[in-house]
């Protein structure tokens, strides 16, 4: 299956598919966590949405709580994000990552290697994939910060 075609539901509820969330874009996509220690990696992912949406740019954030990090409901959240970083990229329901029941976005995603050719398993919360809509996606590791050299770089390659 595409990653376009991988139906998916909203922060907010809405059934949608994750090629109408990204809706032609280039995605970040993250798993993210409201009571992990990098947590304030929400503010560096919303300055990224910020500086390169107006060029075809979407962070994704995907709350999940396979680490035991996150929030209990969609409200809680989503206030969270908005309130303490003032996230306003898309963000997609609670999810697994890894194991059996990883929805299906994750399967798909952990077969991406990153820079050392490691693929697999979610490792922590904050994992990135950086999705062009041409080209080679790419995989950052959770103490990779939003706004790293390397990160950056690949975000603008993909733009270009």
């Amino acid at each position: 299956m595409e990653l376009a075609d991988i139906p998916v539901r909203t922060l907010r509820g809405q059934d949608t598919t994750f090629g109408e969330v990204v809706d032609g874009r280039v995605a970040l996509v993250v798993n993210v966590a409201s009571r992990c220690g990098l947590a304030p990696q929400y503010e560096q992912l919303e300055a990224l949405h910020t500086r390169y949406g107006p060029r075809g740019f979407t962070v994704v954030g995907v709350p999940s709580n396979q680490f035991l990090q996150e929030l209990g409901s969609a409200d809680a959240i989503a206030e969270y994000c908005s309130v303490t970083w003032g996230a306003t990229f898309p963000m997609l329901e609670k999810a697994k990552l890894n194991g059996r029941h990883a929805h299906p976005l994750y399967q798909s995603l952990t077969e991406i290697p990153d820079d050392e050719g490691k693929a697999g398993r979610i490792t922590w919360n904050f994992e990135k994939f950086l999705l062009p809509t041409q080209g080679t996606a790419r995989r950052f590791r959770p103490r990779t910060v939003p706004d790293a050299p390397e990160v950056v770089e690949a975000i603008e390659a993909a733009l270009a």
